[in-house]
């Protein structure tokens, strides 16, 4: 297996990865996270936080649907903090 890259910068519940394939994001807090990798794959994640125990699901469709929603919540959050620092 050769060397790998991965790298995450955490803005409040919108995650960016940033890794060797490409970037990817995701929303959500600990113990539940929707997004989509590096690869284009939209997916939802469980863990039971501070353990390191974890379940991705893929989603089996490319509609859109799942993407949609993620890029919804990530503008709906981005507007929050533009009223946040504008008050």
């Amino acid at each position: 297996m050769g060397w790998s890259f991965r790298r995450s910068v955490n803005l409040g519940p919108l995650r960016v990865n940033l890794s060797r394939k490409g970037v990817g994001y995701s929303v959500g807090a600990k113990g539940f996270r929707a997004g989509r990798d590096a690869q284009g794959r939209d997916y939802t994640q469980t863990s039971i936080p501070g353990t390191g125990i974890y379940n991705r699901s893929y989603s089996r469709t490319t509609s859109g649907r799942t993407a949609g929603a993620v890029v919804a919540a990530i503008i709906g959050f981005l507007a929050f903090l533009v009223k946040l620092i504008l008050k």
